[in-house]
This record gives structure tokens, sequence and C-alpha cells, in this order.
């Protein structure tokens, strides 16, 4: 992982960002730069955290924070996997229920990494799915059934109290089904599948930052 190239693909994603914009925050190391970024830039924007460690961080770079509105301008974000048609598998840090929800709200969601999440196709890094704690055995046993080795974040609990289970499944997985059937599961809350929500992502490679559009990926 290169941090400066973390940072370059932050600094090019803030350049959207403008005054009065609600702004959603990511998390992770990556979405960490854009945080600090823009409180550099003291721009009149409101933000939404996806987590109490961005939270904590947008609090110490002077941005004001919002609950969750009926609609987000902006949302900056990581992934641990994004592929040329911008479907992006995310949650390494066990944030990913409540970005699934901030990018549901957002009418623009922005990944931004540098060139090691850059992959031809997803799959290789586990799918993360949040669940209940009541329901652990039950919806690994759910998630055995479709095909995934199932294991249990060890120690990790998620900011609503819940647990991870980091899912690995074949690389010819239709991602797409097993979306819908994650989604399906009583007690599975989140996962960790974002494959429409991405409008653009911001790569950088030794300094030199790539931005790919969704409209230019339509297959």
């Amino acid at each position: 992982m290169n941090e400066s190239d973390k940072r370059a693909a932050a600094l090019a994603a803030i350049e959207e960002v403008r005054a009065g914009m609600i702004v959603g925050l990511g998390t992770g190391s990556t979405a960490a730069f854009a945080i600090t970024a823009l409180g550099e830039r003291r721009l009149d924007i409101r933000a939404v955290p996806t987590s109490l460690a961005s939270a904590a961080a947008a609090r110490a770079a002077g941005i004001a924070l919002i609950d969750l509105p009926a609609r987000i301008d902006l949302t900056i974000d990581g992934a641990d996997e994004i592929d040329s048609r911008l479907r992006a598998i995310k949650g390494a840090g066990g944030a990913m229920l409540r970005e699934k929800v901030v990018a549901a709200a957002s009418a623009r969601m922005i990944v931004i990494a540098d060139a090691s999440k850059r992959v031809a196709a997803i799959g290789a890094a586990p799918i993360p799915i949040e669940v209940l704690p009541f329901a652990t055995a039950f919806v690994a046993d759910r998630l055995a059934a479709v095909g995934a080795v199932v294991t249990q974040r060890a120690g990790f609990a998620t900011d609503q109290g819940n647990v991870v289970l980091d899912c690995a499944f074949p690389p010819d997985a239709d991602h797409a089904r097993l979306a819908a059937e994650i989604s399906t599961i009583p007690g599975a809350l989140g996962h960790g599948l974002f494959l429409t929500e991405v409008s653009a992502t911001y790569i950088a490679d030794h300094g030199v930052v790539t931005r790919l559009e969704r409209d230019a990926t339509a297959d």
C-alpha cells in the first residue's frame, strides 16, 4: 500500500466538493486522507460520517457533522477492491453497513484508492457481512449453503455492536446473485458488495491519478 498514492487520490477527489454540500465521509486509511484534506480547505460543508472513527477525525479536522439526511450530495470512500466496471468490495474496516446506507442516500459516490485496490474482477477479497449476534450461527450456515467459506472476525464488533463474518466465495461467483441472496437472510444486516453504488473512482499509481466514471463503463 502506498500512502502517498492514497493521499494523491484523496486530494484529487475532494476537488469535487463545493461549499454548501452535504458530504458523506467514508471509513479507512484512504478516506482519512480525504477527511484531513477537507478540513484543511475550510469549506462551508456539513458531513455524515460512516463510523465513529471517521466522526472523530472529522471533528478533529473542524468539519461540522450532522445526522443522516434524506439526501447527501457526495460521498467519498475507499474500497478493498474495485474493478473497471466500478463494482467494489468494501468492509475491511467493518463499516460497510453504515457505508451502504450513506451510499444509498448519495447523489454521487466516489471511491478513492491506490493502485493495489484496482483489480480485473472483484472476488479475491472476502466479502464482509454484518450480522446480528443472536443470529450468527444461523446466518453462517445459510452463507455456507450458498458457497461461502465463512470466518467470524475474531475480537471485533462493529460500531453497532454486531459481528462480522468474512466470506470467501469461488472466483467465478455471480456477485449480483450473491448480493440478492445475502439480502434475504434474516439477521444479515449488511454486506460489502457495492455493485451499483459507485459513480466514479480516483485511483493513484506512482503519483498519477486516473478518474473513471460509471457512464464510461456501461455494458
